[in-house]
């Protein structure tokens, strides 16, 4: 889980990280079944621990908008990707 810190600050930096999830999603009704960007690997299968699973889980109930459902993999390759990204950048 990268760190977006506490408080507004870090509420307004995981928003933006979901949002970021939100746009790269196809618009529901454009593909059958959950919505996912094509160049994903489908049914990754990666090991975590329980406590992760359920942040992943969690994170995932919280960010389904308008009736879209973002599986917790969804969530776990965007943490994945901003963190790259951000190694990338340093």
């Amino acid at each position: 889980m990268p760190d977006t810190g506490g408080g507004a600050f870090g509420a307004a930096r995981l928003a933006r990280m979901m949002e970021s999830l939100q746009t790269r999603l196809p618009a529901q009704g454009k593909r059958a079944g959950r919505p996912s960007e094509a160049s994903w690997v489908p049914h990754p299968k990666v090991p975590m621990s329980e406590a992760t699973g359920r942040r992943l889980r969690l994170l995932a109930e919280q960010s389904g908008a308008g009736g879209r459902k973002v599986s917790p993999m969804q969530i776990a390759d965007q943490i994945l990707e901003d963190a790259l990204t951000g190694m990338q950048e340093r």
